[in-house]
């Protein structure tokens, strides 16, 4: 008898977790557990924190590389063989109107497409970066090719412009003025004169738009003491070389401004945003921002019976940041199990109602800014520099991860 394939696109924090959580509380209790397998699909064979790029693209000395980047494959050693399988792979096509995944593998020389039946599936593909440097957009090996690349002509670096306001371009640039310029400390302020002057370009009226403008003031007050100046209300208009900072990691670039400024940096770092990874999904199923057009069940209702998508990639969910999206996965899971219970033939009383997300609106994000700093909100509560720090400025929220990768995130069924 074949397998009924549930299928998991993305191996990050949702895909992952959906795994575990599938495997550990959903595949034991249908009635032929046998006849299902989950098949976790990702473009790289290592899953990482990709939170903590702003530093770890610095130097492999940041943090320790077997928490940093861990393989995906032996974290599922712990299920029957026959329950689970991995395949490092990206996603080509999804035909949901013959419930299809067609995935390019990896792994062969020879280009090789293999075409998947699921049962379900669940999109979990997340987003990618603009800048190369800052998130497992490829594999593990594409991403070390460029912070390699980085790394050698940041030592004669003159100059740098980082593009972007956000959390990513102001820990990017906090990072780098940290380690070119020296750590400001409680008595010390910036020199006169930084050894490698930083310019963080926004197109917003402050910095961190999601936090209160007077936090905002702090974080400039940080970056300021580590050789960091902000232009604000001004975009890149054009990049010169049109790849420099995308394409070609080491080129110099000459930027200009939306207001006429010409910029000339050294290296040229776009933390601008993200885009989803949803280039294989018919455009039918995804909505005005480009992601999966999903209802608070995590159900893509248009795409017919167990399609489901999570994460970064989905449109149900405002905040995307790890603890919102791990908020999701007992939600989602619980849903998909009532789904494929009421396949088996269970009467809908006996497997209970839809669980359904309501997502916490209030503002929570904390931004480190070098390695001893740091602003932030928690549920709409301004949070100190140091439990900033405590919390996700030591690591970048590594301390997290081990559990979420082993499945002990998810021992219990919640």
């Amino acid at each position: 008898m074949g397998h009924k394939n549930i299928v998991i696109l993305g191996g990050s924090y949702g895909g992952i977790s959906t795994a575990h959580y599938l495997l550990r509380h959903v595949i034991p209790v249908l009635p032929t557990e046998d006849t299902y397998q989950v098949l976790l699909v990702s473009p790289s064979s290592q899953a990482m924190c990709r939170q903590a790029c702003p530093r770890a693209m610095i130097s492999d000395e940041m943090f320790p590389q077997e928490k940093l980047f861990v393989d995906i494959a032996p974290s599922f050693e712990q299920y029957p063989k026959d329950h689970f399988r991995f395949i490092q792979g990206t996603a080509t096509q999804l035909d949901h109107n013959n419930r299809s995944i067609y995935v390019q593998l990896n792994t062969s020389t020879v280009p090789e497409t293999e075409k998947i039946e699921f049962h379900a599936i669940v999109i979990a593909t997340g987003t990618s970066t603009t800048s190369p440097l800052l998130g497992l957009n490829r594999d593990e090996l594409y991403l070390h090719q460029q912070w390699a690349t980085f790394r050698a002509v940041l030592p004669t670096a003159k100059s740098i412009v980082v593009a972007g306001g956000g959390p990513s371009g102001i820990e990017t640039a906090g990072e780098l003025g940290e380690f070119l310029n020296g750590r400001s400390g409680c008595f010390t302020s910036k020199t006169a004169t930084p050894k490698v002057p930083i310019t963080v370009v926004t197109g917003g009226s402050q910095i961190l738009p999601a936090l209160r403008p007077a936090i905002a003031k702090k974080a400039e007050k940080y970056l300021s003491d580590v050789g960091v100046t902000i232009i604000k209300n001004a975009r890149v208009k054009t990049v010169t070389p049109s790849g420099a900072g995308i394409d070609i990691i080491d080129s110099k670039a000459t930027l200009t401004l939306d207001d006429g400024t010409i910029l000339t940096p050294d290296i040229y770092i776009p933390a601008t945003g993200v885009s989803p990874n949803t280039g294989f999904i018919d455009s039918a199923l995804l909505s005005n921002n480009g992601r999966v057009e999903t209802d608070n069940t995590f159900r893509i209702e248009k795409a017919g019976p167990r399609v489901y998508a999570v994460g970064d990639v989905a449109s149900n969910v405002q905040n995307t940041g790890v603890h919102v999206i791990l908020s999701c996965i007992p939600i989602l899971c619980a849903n998909m199990k009532r789904d494929l219970l009421l396949y088996t033939g269970k009467e809908g009383v006996a497997v209970g109602s839809d669980r359904v997300f309501k997502e916490d609106l209030r503002t929570s994000q904390m931004v480190p800014i070098g390695r001893n700093k740091g602003v932030g909100e928690a549920m709409g509560y301004q949070l100190p520099s140091f439990l900033v720090w405590l919390a996700k400025g030591r690591d970048y929220w590594l301390w997290t991860t081990a559990n979420v990768w082993s499945g002990k995130q998810w021992a219990k069924e919640s």
